[in-house]
Formats: structure tokens, C-alpha cells, sequence
């Protein structure tokens, strides 16, 4: 009897490919099983924009490669950084940010108790006019921006 093929998704890091890697494929009815070297399919190329969620209107990258933090200019923004607390806030305009270290529960105005909740390592743009709650769990550093 011939196993069946089993193929297993593999993230690769740096070029963002989801890849299938076969290692056993059933040879004809009746014959027995032959393991072949393993073949890679591409199935898609992830890019930044795919890999951000937008939630209540802000927009959040989760840990996002060094090569787009430096396409972005990040580490040569202004650092910020808060301790726990809580404060309302309104965004006279487009903030982008990067979180080096806290966790944050951002609760827009008119959503009632939704909330996004951002950690250290992404990467988040807030939109111009967005009025919210920053409910601080954890002692905030971030790189921002404004435009």
C-alpha cells in the first residue's frame, strides 16, 4: 500500500515564500513507495502590505523585517516612551511608530470597548484625526513619526 504525499508549509524568513516541501509521493497503483528529492512549490510572496492587519482604523505590522524598518527610516525618528498609565489622545496627524518595549490597549472613540492592542516589535500607523484611549500595561519606547 502506498502512503499517502504529505505536504508540510514552510515560512522562509527571509524572502517571505510560502514553500510546500514533499518528501514522499505514491508511485503508481501497486507499486511501492519512492521517496523523491523534495520539490518546492512557491505558493505565494507574502509582502508587507499583506502582512499588516487594520483593525477600528489602525493599521498594524507584527514584527516586521530590518529591511523595512531601514526602507522606512526608523531608527533615525524621534523616541518617545511612557510608563504604565492611562490618558485619552487625538492624532492632529498621520502617526506612524515603532514599539521597542511595552504593550498598549488602544481604544478608539466611538467603538465602546473595542479595542487594538499593540506590543513592542510592530509597527503601527495611526490615522490623522483619530481620537482614542491609550490604556498602558507596559512602560512604552517608541520610535514615531508624524506627516
Amino acid at each position: 500500500m502506498t502512503s499517502p504525499m504529505v505536504a508540510t508549509p514552510v515560512q522562509l524568513r527571509t524572502t517571505g515564500r510560502l514553500t510546500f516541501c514533499c518528501s514522499s509521493f505514491p508511485s503508481a497503483p501497486g507499486t511501492a513507495t519512492t521517496t523523491r528529492r523534495p520539490r518546492r512549490f512557491a505558493a505565494a510572496r507574502a509582502s508587507a502590505e499583506t502582512m499588516a492587519t487594520e483593525k477600528l482604523g489602525i493599521k498594524v505590522e507584527r514584527n516586521p523585517p530590518e529591511s523595512r524598518l531601514s526602507e522606512l527610516g526608523v531608527r533615525q525618528w524621534p523616541k518617545w516612551g511612557c510608563d504604565k498609565s492611562k490618558f485619552p489622545w487625538t492624532y492632529s496627524a498621520k502617526e506612524t511608530c515603532y514599539l521597542l518595549q511595552g504593550k498598549v490597549k488602544v481604544y478608539p472613540e466611538g467603538h465602546g470597548e473595542e479595542f487594538v492592542e499593540i506590543a513592542a516589535g510592530d509597527l503601527v500607523v495611526f490615522p490623522k484625526g483619530m481620537s482614542c484611549t491609550w490604556d498602558v500595561a507596559e512602560a512604552v519606547d517608541k520610535h514615531y513619526n508624524f506627516e
